[in-house]
């Protein structure tokens, strides 16, 4: 099998010059973005990562030699995520409720189990066991409703529905929450006693 040919000095030298000129188009779409989620500042991230791959590799081959970059490939590049034009979403929820009746809570885990309160058995002798047993059993929205009926009186409750990049299963499940970034809000709907009702979607831009 014959060897690669290697290359030149002037192929070196204008992949040189290709890197040079990418960053000086990456500097002018960053000094141009017109927010955090760029669309412009994403291409030329994505032309400079590129660029700076090429040299690296023809150095390489040329010279043996290599560049203090770590450039991701293409497999490694992801979209910056966009709440104009998502890929993928989240849905963050979060809902307040007091215990205001530990003895009715416990009751309705006590109808899960099929245990008796002579003998309610490890998960629902505690209110947190009873709540595990609850929230094992119902659908979160199913506990909302009937809220009063397991000794739970609803808070203040907020959904968001956010921009994500597509995840791989089990990606985000030890850190499921971090992902909680107000800029990449799609739109929000709280409750809350201070308001009359469910809030409008709110302007992520606010």
């Amino acid at each position: 099998m014959p060897d690669v040919a290697q290359p030149t000095i002037a192929e070196v030298r204008s992949a040189a010059e290709a890197v040079k000129a990418a960053i000086d188009r990456h500097l002018a779409a960053v000094e141009a973005r017109t927010g955090e989620n760029d669309p412009g500042v994403a291409t030329a991230y994505a032309a400079l990562a590129e660029a700076a791959d090429a040299y690296d590799e023809v150095l390489y081959d040329a010279y043996d030699e290599v560049t203090p970059f770590e450039v991701p490939h293409d497999s490694e590049l992801s979209q910056y995520a966009d709440p104009d034009d998502p890929e993928a979403i989240s849905v963050l929820i979060r809902r307040d409720y007091l215990i205001t009746d530990p003895l009715r809570l416990r009751a309705a885990a006590l109808r899960i189990d099929g245990t008796t309160a002579a003998d309610p058995g490890p998960v629902s002798a505690s209110v947190s066991g009873a709540l595990g047993a609850l929230f094992g059993e119902y659908e979160p929205d199913e506990i909302a409703s009937r809220a009063e009926e397991f000794g739970l009186e609803e808070g203040d409750s907020t959904l968001w529905v956010t921009a994500a990049d597509p995840a791989e299963p089990g990606d985000w499940l030890s850190e499921p929450f971090d992902d909680a970034d107000p800029d990449l809000l799609i739109c929000r709907f709280d409750v809350s006693e201070v308001y009359d009702d469910e809030l409008e979607p709110l302007d992520p831009e606010r």
